[in-house]
């Protein structure tokens, strides 16, 4: 994720650069973001956990979406682009122009890379905490075997655990399936 050089862009501009460019930005009180350049490590796990969940969710009343499914986010307007996002039941959409947003994503994930990690764990996990449907966050890594687990408590207070190393698996109450960290790096090399 890298700025773009030192301009103010308003909310219209990038509405309009974000509809016309086939590259994916996102917008922080106006700078605009490059969101691509992933690793190809980054694109296997993102790929693994669209393909697991979709298959686990195929007779559910939850869906899998990808990386390119906006998601708006009310104290980060207009909105985000995560890895992989899931919705249960009615699918609720918003248009804004031509582009449709995601309402009520329950679960979305993000695969941290050495430029967006901080953001992601903080003002990301904080700004998508505004969604009210929202209720699981996985953070994942790339150079091992490692997910950071959220999941919201019926008091509104976060449990985080950390799952670790291959032969590991993570249920995922918000969807009501589990994957193994197996099939998440399926193909990713880990750096020796």
């Amino acid at each position: 994720m890298s700025a773009l050089p030192e301009i103010r862009y308003t909310l219209e501009e990038y509405l309009e650069l974000d509809a016309t460019s086939d590259i994916r930005y996102e917008y922080f009180d106006g700078e605009i973001v490059d969101m691509a350049g992933a690793t190809l490590n980054h694109n296997r796990i993102s790929r693994n956990i669209l393909n697991s969940l979709t298959n686990r969710l195929e007779n559910s009343p939850c869906e899998a979406l990808p990386a390119d499914m906006r998601i708006k986010v009310p104290v980060a307007l207009p909105y985000r682009y995560p890895d992989v996002s899931v919705v249960c039941g009615e699918v609720r959409i918003e248009k804004m122009g031509e582009v449709e947003l995601l309402l009520n994503p329950v679960l979305i994930v993000e695969v941290l890379s050495s430029t967006t990690a901080s953001y992601d764990r903080e003002g990301k996990f904080l700004a998508y905490q505004s969604i009210e449907s929202f209720h699981e966050y996985l953070l994942i890594e790339q150079e091992r075997p490692h997910v950071t687990q959220y999941v919201r408590q019926a008091d509104g207070w976060w449990l985080r655990r950390d799952v670790i190393g291959l032969e590991s698996e993570l249920n995922l109450p918000s969807v009501g399936c589990t994957l193994s960290l197996a099939e998440m790096y399926r193909g990713v090399v880990f750096a020796e």
